[in-house]
């Protein structure tokens, strides 16, 4: 059954493109790859034309996601799962697989209206390798694509539903949050390649934003801890303190983005094989740390989720 294959790009709607792409370079690590003469700005963390799309819009949200398949096959049967589950589809034109730098692509929107587009064949420059503009070891990206993204949802089961049998996304584990008088917040955590979660999603119909924040593997523990200190030197806010996750083990802080959605910097998450995998719940985001100012407890209710 053909899926999808990793997470390839994203598009943001940033209001101030100049504080992005500061904090971008000097603070994540991402090098500029291009500035378009459509005023998008294209970040590189690998030898792919770019991973992330700054467009200016004071959304300050996500705008769009491309999720990568293996080839035309894999595009046309992605293509057919979705008209089958009456999600309309339309193929991309050459003008628009061009700017996003791939070689064919079809666009849809998931249950809550985000603009989505299925792609193969992205354009890579190994003529020009990636180069940080700060000394770091470098991305976890390849066939765990990007890494992964946290959003809110409408409805938690509509959405699970169109990722699983549209999209052919399986389940990690669910985090359940308890908090006071009975209630509880639960976040499905889902993959698409080895990667622990490529995509996490919970129900908050009202929050202003849709994004949550986005991962970013470094592949040195060094790399995260150094950026701490480089966050504290340029007076960027952290989110949530050092910590690692129950589900995926990954050791990471939180740093706010100029969007006010924020970006988790990690390193040495476990990963996925379907062949042994068994789905988990967890009922604490952190085994220990990711404290946010006021958190009582280390992976108490304030921790962030993974």
């Amino acid at each position: 059954m053909s899926s999808i294959s990793g997470l390839g790009y994203l598009g943001l709607g940033v209001s101030d493109l100049g504080a992005w792409e500061k904090f971008a370079t000097n603070m994540l690590g991402l090098q500029v790859g291009e500035r378009t003469d459509d005023g998008r700005v294209l970040l590189r963390m690998d030898d792919c034309r770019y991973r992330i799309a700054l467009h200016h819009d004071a959304a300050d949200d996500l705008a769009y996601v491309g999720w990568e398949v293996a080839d035309a096959d894999a595009l046309d049967a992605v293509v057919a799962r979705l008209s089958e589950a009456g999600v309309p589809v339309t193929p991309g034109s050459q003008d628009l697989a061009d700017a996003r730098g791939v070689t064919a692509l079809a666009s849809f929107s998931d249950p809550n209206g985000l603009k989505s587009e299925v792609f193969f064949g992205p354009s890579m420059r190994f003529e020009t390798p990636f180069r940080s503009p700060i000394p770091i070891s470098g991305f976890v990206t390849g066939e765990q694509g990007l890494g992964h993204m946290v959003m809110f949802v409408k409805d938690l089961e509509q959405s699970l539903h169109f990722y699983q049998r549209a999209l052919g996304f399986r389940i990690s584990d669910f985090i359940e949050l308890k908090f006071g008088a009975g209630m509880k917040f639960t976040l499905a955590f889902l993959h698409c390649n080895p990667r622990h979660h490529s995509l996490a999603i919970g129900a908050v119909p009202m929050s202003p934003k849709r994004l949550n924040h986005i991962m970013l593997q470094l592949k040195s523990f060094d790399d995260v801890g150094q950026a701490i200190y480089r966050a504290q030197e340029n007076d960027v806010e952290i989110a949530a303190t050092l910590g690692r996750h129950t589900n995926d083990h990954m050791v990471s802080f939180y740093m706010k983005t100029p969007s006010g959605f924020d970006i988790e910097y990690g390193w040495g998450a476990r990963v996925v094989d379907d062949a042994t995998w068994h789905v988990q719940r967890h009922e604490a985001p952190s085994i220990w740390g990711h404290q946010r100012k006021g958190s009582a407890m280390p992976g108490g209710k304030n921790a962030r989720p993974g």
